[in-house]
């Protein structure tokens, strides 16, 4: 079957809303009968990039808004989670595992690497205080 379809979500960043925008776009790809792996995967990559807006991208303002949007196109999903705080001012470092701006916070710098290694592909694109876009993709049932 061929799906098509998109939604948008927007959400202050309150660490609380991190589990509301997993289940959401969990929610919204299951008309595409993802596995369960598929959607464990997924899952863990959106909460990883909205744990990042959470934590690093409006310090400790909880009045910041992140946006996710999400497009199925047949059976490519493709997800957009964005802030509009402080942006990323070297995004290669950023990427690097390990490496965390929250030392004292005992993060442990793995949330681009985890996004990674479930995502087809994430695309990071980010300026300095005007926010951040993540870009996930994945093709579901390609075996």
């Amino acid at each position: 079957m061929d799906y098509n379809n998109k939604m948008r979500l927007e959400f202050i960043n309150k660490s609380e809303n991190e589990s509301f925008a997993r289940v959401a776009v969990a929610a919204f790809i299951s008309q595409t009968d993802p596995t369960i792996e598929e959607l464990i995967e997924i899952k863990t990559a959106i909460s990883e990039a909205v744990t990042n807006s959470i934590i690093h991208a409006y310090e400790k303002n909880e009045e910041g808004i992140i946006v996710i949007q999400c497009s199925i196109n047949g059976q490519t999903i493709e997800i957009i989670i964005e802030d509009y705080g402080i942006g990323i001012s070297d995004i290669e470092k950023a990427r690097e595992p390990l490496y965390t701006s929250k030392p004292e916070q005992e993060r442990s710098g793995m949330g681009f690497t985890v996004m990674e290694t479930f995502m087809d592909e994430v695309e990071v694109q980010s300026v300095p205080g005007e926010g951040t876009k993540v870009i996930l993709t994945k093709t579901l049932n390609k075996d």
